[in-house]
């Protein structure tokens, strides 16, 4: 990029990077959604995508700490609040334990992350590295992924209450408040985005950290896809058998 683009032009350019790019195409994603996969693959999405949810607030936490004005601060701290609650028990977080309660795991498992994939703990921390080492800029715009993530959690939901007996309304109550707080999140994002990469090279960085967060999220999912689909588990991830709740079903 040698010219710099308006900020309608930037924006269409990132969200034809998410439609392109975004795991809504992923063959597991799309298995979840369609009732196609069992309990333990379902758990072992759960289970991995728990350190991913868990991250989050010290993602959040690291960017808002680099950020010089009030006001964006003060826009930020919501985000920890949606994860971390304001009190014990409350938040985004507690809700997937729930879910993963929901599932039969055991909760000292889960919070643990011991017997998540290697590939699930590189891309979570190559993400949050990300956020911390990388231009401000850049940073809030990896956050972008939000802009596509309310028609996935649409479908996901759906999907999943459909297919699977082993889920409901209550397991998956995570998923309710993202419908409203991401697409909030996703524009005050943008908004910042739009206003602070003029240039050329900034923009061009822009485009770049959304294309980094995409494969980050599509990375995670073909772990789990080679892992608990074509049946290629590393050593010391989980087997699918241990650390479920008593009279879970297997």
């Amino acid at each position: 990029m040698t010219e710099p683009m308006d900020a309608e032009a930037l924006e269409a350019r990132l969200r034809e990077i998410g439609e392109a790019r975004y795991h809504h195409r992923h063959p597991f994603q799309l298995a979840l959604q369609g009732g196609e996969l069992d309990r333990c693959q379902v758990r072992a999405w759960a289970l991995n995508r728990y350190y991913y949810q868990a991250m989050i607030p010290i993602k959040d936490a690291t960017l808002m700490a680099r950020l010089d004005d009030p006001d964006w601060r003060r826009e930020w701290r919501s985000r920890l609040v949606d994860h971390d609650g304001d009190a014990p028990g409350e938040g985004g977080i507690e809700r997937w334990l729930k879910l993963t309660d929901g599932l039969g795991l055991e909760r000292e498992m889960v919070r643990s992350t011991r017997v998540i994939l290697p590939t699930t703990r590189f891309a979570v921390e190559a993400y949050t590295h990300f956020v911390r080492d990388r231009t401000l800029l850049e940073a809030v715009a990896s956050s972008l992924t939000e802009l596509f993530s309310p028609k996935v959690i649409g479908t996901r939901v759906s999907g999943m209450l459909k297919h699977y007996d082993f889920v409901s309304e209550e397991t998956l109550d995570y998923f309710r408040p993202r419908l409203t707080q991401a697409p909030h999140d996703a524009e005050r994002a943008l908004t910042y985005v739009r206003e602070h990469a003029r240039r050329a090279d900034q923009q061009q960085a822009v485009l770049e950290a959304l294309v980094f967060k995409c494969d980050v999220l599509w990375t995670m999912l073909d772990a789990l896809q080679h892992a608990y689909v074509e049946g290629h588990r590393p050593p010391g991830a989980w087997d699918g058998k241990a650390g479920l709740v008593a009279g879970a079903t297997p």
